[in-house]
């Protein structure tokens, strides 16, 4: 699909210049519409959810009557502390209350969200009082339950119950179940999608054509534009058609408009320079309902120029813009299709070359430091996996190491990390973990970095996955300390998997140049292509060097997971899978630790 929200880093990376404020990196100029949601805090997968909460067989405190209750919610921060989030109404003589008061959150998929509810029975001679005034001190403590954001939007109605537990942490036979349902706030899943054409385009190169590519923006009361979506870059030519590009209503207008398809777009065409300057070809300003017409009646819009003093001054141009296909569409969201059975299946591969240097050392970064101070593996391990094992409702992960020698064999590019011969599986992150530490007693550090072997070993699990129709999506972590030497094997298996329902994350741990890595990650603007010359069908990987994130505002883990969500869809969408095909959750998962 075309690059939107949903696909912000689909194609080429080429987005004009005018988002990001002067002294941006290129990567910002090159990508104005990642700069749009960065800027406001935004990043990967974000979406508002509106929970509500209903309780059955609460305790009851009152002599005379039955409890009077409340519900007080917070969010669970990384040091423990709780933040409140806001109360409900006081529910007279009820102890199977249903409350009306909703919570908006922003569910953010790459983050883990804990979550703890309260009950409280508020005591009659404070009825009167906003609750927001009340002290919480005063009232009867009926219980509590902590979960995680994305326990609930896992489940199949996206609804969970859970058991309230004293303040000691036991559940009480008496005490009763809280349930959280959540809800998400998407205005209309109506979208569009559109072929689109030009003709007649203005030459900007001297030695060669233009490489055009469109952005579309949609135009605010301010005047200003916000950018919204763009194409891929097509080299060398001046009548290009691009690949399909959906718009979805969220985009470019508002529900509460009935006007929605009138509201105007901007839609301008540039020369891609790899510098991130990229060259103005023309613009049009149009609407949904504009396209949708140039669609039916097969006719073409002129691009024009404005002029530097004068703005209103245009130059109409010979380069005109057509809309080959036009169709209107419902537009799944990532959560559609988890709260309907799709599953994440996490998969680790971790480097045992020598270059990470003696495991019994504490300069090497294998040391298990007898402290419990966490090494780099171990980070990228629980930090990745304490998110992504919500996803999966066994949670059984697949472990390998490679660059290392078992006993006295030879150097091995993917082996079983818990060291059983059969069986790759691990029971949870703890799994991976005891596996890991395992496997520096009993495998000796060699080389050289090869990941061809075990994206391949990844592919064929993805693939088999399909043949058996399971719901599910496959994610990779290779975490490794040093540059690949199977460069090219790496990009052919990269670009063969990009056809699989399968997302590759790397980890670069210390202090190596990793610039042959940054290859494999087409946020360069350029899609990897094989050795017989196939391009990949989409972008699948995503690399983050450990010490570019160190003491920033945002993890390794974000950096990592941001672009996943838009991965998922892209594979769903140009398969057109529907959440529909999918079937509800079978097993059950562990509970959030409390």
């Amino acid at each position: 699909m075309g690059g939107c929200f949903s696909d912000v880093r689909g194609g080429q990376q080429a987005v004009g210049s005018g988002g990001p404020a002067a002294g941006a990196s290129p990567q910002e100029l090159n990508d104005a519409v990642g700069y749009f949601l960065h800027s406001r805090g935004l990043r990967g997968l974000f979406t508002t959810l509106e929970l509500s909460f209903s309780a059955s067989k609460l305790r009851n405190l009152d002599v005379l009557s039955k409890s009077d209750p409340m519900v007080v919610l917070y969010s669970k921060k990384r040091d423990g502390m709780l933040e409140e989030l806001g109360r409900t109404e006081v529910i007279m003589n009820s102890l199977s209350p249903a409350w009306i008061t909703k919570f908006t959150i922003n569910y953010q998929f790459e983050i883990v969200q804990p979550l703890v509810i309260r009950v409280y029975d508020v005591d009659t001679k404070y009825h009167n009082i906003p609750v927001k005034m009340l002290n919480l001190n005063e009232q009867d403590y009926l219980g509590e339950a902590s979960c995680a954001l994305s326990e609930i939007v896992t489940k199949p109605s996206r609804s969970m119950t859970l058991n309230l537990q004293d303040q000691r942490g036991h559940s009480g036979l008496h005490s009763g179940t809280i349930t959280i349902h959540a809800e998400e706030t998407v205005a209309s899943r109506v979208a569009v999608e559109m072929i689109l054409r030009c003709s007649k385009l203005e030459n900007k190169d001297t030695f060669s054509k233009s490489d055009p590519f469109l952005r579309i923006s949609k135009i605010v009361e301010s005047g200003s534009s916000i950018p919204i979506c763009k194409t891929e870059v097509i080299n060398d030519n001046l009548n290009p058609v691009w690949k399909p590009v959906t718009l979805s209503m969220q985009q470019f207008g508002s529900k509460a408009c009935l006007s929605y398809s009138e509201n105007p777009l901007m839609i301008e065409c540039f020369d891609f320079n790899s510098s991130g300057k990229h060259d103005l070809i023309g613009k049009l300003q149009t609407s949904v309902s504009d396209l949708e017409k140039l669609g039916r009646e097969k006719n073409g819009a002129n691009f024009y120029i404005s002029s530097v003093a004068r703005p209103d001054n245009r130059k109409m141009l010979k380069g005109q813009l057509f809309v080959d296909k036009f169709i209107e569409k419902t537009q799944y969201s990532f959560l559609d299709y988890i709260s309907s059975g799709f599953e994440l299946n996490f998969m680790v591969a971790i480097d045992f070359t020598a270059s990470n240097g003696d495991p019994r050392l504490p300069a090497s970064l294998h040391f298990i430091d007898p402290s419990g101070r966490l090494n780099s593996y171990q980070q990228a391990i629980i930090g990745v996996g304490e998110v992504l094992q919500f996803y999966d409702s066994d949670r059984r992960f697949l472990a390998w190491g490679f660059g290392g020698r078992i006993a006295y064999e030879s150097v091995s590019h993917c082996f079983n990390l818990n060291g059983n011969s059969e069986e790759c599986e691990v029971s949870g992150v703890e799994g991976i973990m005891s596996a890991y530490a395992m496997a520096l007693h009993n495998v000796a550090l060699a080389g050289p970095t090869l990941f061809g072997p075990v994206i391949n070993k990844a592919a064929e699990i993805a693939s088999r996955s399909l043949s058996t129709r399971q719901n599910k999506y496959f994610i990779l972590l290779i975490i490794t300390d040093g540059v690949i030497t199977d460069l090219q094997e790496t990009k052919d298996a990269i670009v063969k998997a990009s056809d699989l329902p399968m997302s590759i994350l790397i980890v670069g741990v210390g202090g190596a140049d990793y610039k042959e890595m940054e290859i494999l990650d087409a946020d360069n603007g350029k899609r990897l292509e094989s050795s017989t010359g196939r391009i990949a069908t989409r972008d699948i990987v995503q690399f983050v060097p450990m010490r570019d994130v160190q003491g920033s505002q945002v993890s390794v883990v974000q950096a990592l997971l941001e672009e996943l969500p838009g991965q998922f869809l892209s594979y769903m969408q140009s398969r057109d899978i529907t959440p529909h095909l999918a079937h509800p959750r079978e097993a059950s998962a562990p509970p959030f630790p409390q």
